[in-house]
């Protein structure tokens, strides 16, 4: 059996994972942050979190 060691987002887990988020997606990772920025440029959709 393996283990899964995929950064979750979900209900804050993600928050400690963070600075992994750039080596598990790459170049993907820039592609979300700039992707979020699009669609919510005032940070009112959860405020503070990068993607």
């Amino acid at each position: 059996m393996t283990r899964n060691t995929t950064a979750s987002g979900e209900h804050g887990v993600g928050l400690g994972k963070r600075s992994f988020m750039e080596t598990e997606h790459g170049a993907a990772y820039a592609l979300m942050r700039r992707l979020k920025t699009a669609v919510d440029p005032d940070d009112i959709m959860n405020p503070g979190k990068l993607v």
